[in-house]
């Protein structure tokens, strides 16, 4: 991995700030000295980041669990979880102005990672209602407290390389977003992947300060294998990572005119939010809301009448989806294509090559692999998790076997 998403931004900070526009131009172009940067040059002005923080990752358990879910982990090594790595990469451009978006029961797990993030940025989800309600929420709340401002939506388990190229992106992004567009990031698919939806771009938008963005013309779900190499091939189709950036009202009343109860419910508890009421209306309100993923609700009808926009990455991404995932994003062991996420003191190899091993934390057990090859092996206290990599992705079927068999307490 050429640089970790935790070492390219500085800490979450709640110190003071100035806001202050700046030409994307007058930047250094290495991460280095952008660091020696004045603070308040990199902020964008009435920027704000969502972070949604959910989801069990089920394709990385055992590591992963509904108690502690992938982006409470450092995965990658780099010394700062994937929650923490997410808030230290948008620090400097938002001046600290994150909310973060989690279930109940890991708001105390969040805010101990992130003890500047004030408490009342944090907004606690009863249950789960997808990203649509999750995003909207955060907006909503903060269009109570500032008025109409830019938003931009980053989840919290993906790792980004290339500070530089990160927010030059996001520039262009706030500036399409200025203009009016529903603006997503395009991550240029470096392999026919059938583990992502697809954004399809067409012409420029012509906005000076945003001269990658490019007009969406619709996106579309995990293609098969075949169909992933046709998107390839037209240099129109980029992997769609979920990232959106929008004036919050553009949003809202996107949202409005498509899903009117969901935005109303969304609107009702904003409302309350800040006020001894919001417990007793989020409980009457959000679990009757519309459980739909946002670029169901907005992106994907927006695009058909030519409201979205695409400004393509230039930065290095993954969203670890799965154990084969992370292994591209650890360093080999020694000259046989072994990756291990950990300790590798009591981690044996034997003729062995292509492994993916994950020994337990703080475990002293040893692990010995004698003659194999392309396997994950991941040790845990509780549970053992062996299959190849090249069928990573299938390891939520295990967490769905557990279900059923109703072995509950290693999930």
């Amino acid at each position: 991995m050429t640089e970790t998403a935790a070492a390219a931004g500085a800490p979450l900070t709640d110190a003071p700030f100035t806001e202050a526009p700046v030409a994307s131009d007058t930047l250094p172009t290495d991460t280095a000295a952008l660091r020696a940067v004045d603070p308040s040059v990199r902020r964008i002005e009435d920027f704000y980041a969502i972070v949604p923080a959910g989801g069990a990752g089920t394709r990385l358990w055992p590591v992963s669990r509904q108690s502690a879910p992938k982006f409470l982990h450092d995965l990658t090594g780099s010394g700062r979880t994937l929650l923490q790595a997410t808030c230290d990469r948008l620090s400097p451009i938002t001046g600290g102005k994150i909310m973060l978006v989690t279930g109940v029961k890991h708001v105390d797990a969040c805010r101990a990672q992130l003890p500047n993030l004030a408490a009342s940025d944090v907004l606690a989800e009863p249950l789960p209602r997808d990203s649509m309600a999750a995003i909207g929420l955060a907006a909503a709340v903060l269009q109570q407290r500032h008025g109409d401002v830019i938003v931009g939506s980053f989840a919290a388990d993906h790792v980004i390389s290339g500070q530089v190229a990160f927010e030059q992106v996001v520039r262009e992004a706030v500036a399409a977003a200025r203009a009016g567009y529903v603006t997503t990031i395009g991550i240029a698919a470096s392999r026919p992947s059938t583990a992502f939806g697809y954004v399809r771009s067409s012409d420029s938008l012509g906005i000076a300060e945003a001269p990658s963005a490019l007009h969406v013309t619709g996106f579309t779900e995990k293609p098969d294998a075949a169909t992933a190499m046709e998107y390839l091939v037209t240099g129109e189709y980029r992997w769609n990572a979920g990232m959106f950036v929008v004036r919050t009202d553009v949003l809202l009343g996107h949202l409005a005119a498509g899903h009117p109860e969901l935005a109303a419910g969304l609107t009702t508890i904003a409302k309350a939010w800040d006020t001894p009421q919001r417990d007793e209306v989020m409980n009457a309100t959000w679990p009757g809301l519309e459980k739909i993923a946002i670029d169901h609700a907005v992106a994907e009808p927006v695009a058909a009448q030519g409201g979205v926009a695409v400004v393509p990455s230039t930065f290095g991404w993954d969203d670890i989806g799965d154990f084969n995932s992370l292994a591209a994003l650890l360093p080999a062991v020694g000259d046989s294509g072994n990756k291990i996420a950990g300790d590798q003191s009591h981690v044996l190899r034997i003729e062995t090559g292509g492994n993916v091993i994950v020994p337990g934390a703080n475990s002293e057990r040893v692990i010995a692999l004698l003659g194999v090859n392309d396997l994950v092996v991941v040790d845990t206290d509780d549970a053992l998790l062996v299959t190849t990599r090249s069928r990573a992705q299938q390891v939520k079927n295990v967490v769905d076997a557990l279900h059923e068999r109703g072995i509950e307490d290693v999930l």
